[in-house]
C-alpha cells in the first residue's frame, strides 16, 4: 500500500494537523515506511505463539471482592447545599 500528496492531506486534516505543502513529501515517505514495516511484519510466522501482556510473566494484584461500611448516606450528602432522602439535588440543566 503505497500513500499518495492526497491521503497525507486528508489525514493530515482528519486529524486536525496543519502542515505546509512543502512538508507533504517528508509526511508520505514517512507514513510509507511506516506502512513497509506493517506489510514486513505480516510475514512473520506466529503461528503458536502465544499472545503476552508483558515481557516478564506477572500476574494482576487483585483485592478481594468484599462489601466494604457503608449504610451512611446521611454523613454523605451532609456538605451538600441541597439534598432530599440521601440524595444530592442539583438544578435542571435540561429542558
Amino acid at each position: 500500500m503505497s500513500v499518495d500528496a492526497a491521503t497525507v492531506k486528508r489525514i493530515a486534516r482528519l486529524a486536525r494537523i496543519r502542515i505546509e505543502e512543502s512538508e507533504v513529501a517528508s509526511y508520505q515517505s514517512e507514513l510509507n515506511a511506516i506502512l513497509g514495516f506493517v506489510e514486513h511484519l505480516s510475514e512473520v510466522n506466529v503461528e503458536g505463539v502465544e499472545p503476552m501482556t508483558s515481557v516478564t510473566p506477572m500476574a494482576l494484584r487483585r483485592r478481594d471482592d468484599a462489601i466494604t461500611d457503608g449504610g451512611y448516606a446521611d454523613r454523605i450528602v451532609s456538605n451538600a447545599p441541597l439534598s432530599e432522602d440521601n440524595f444530592f439535588m442539583v438544578p435542571k440543566v435540561v429542558e
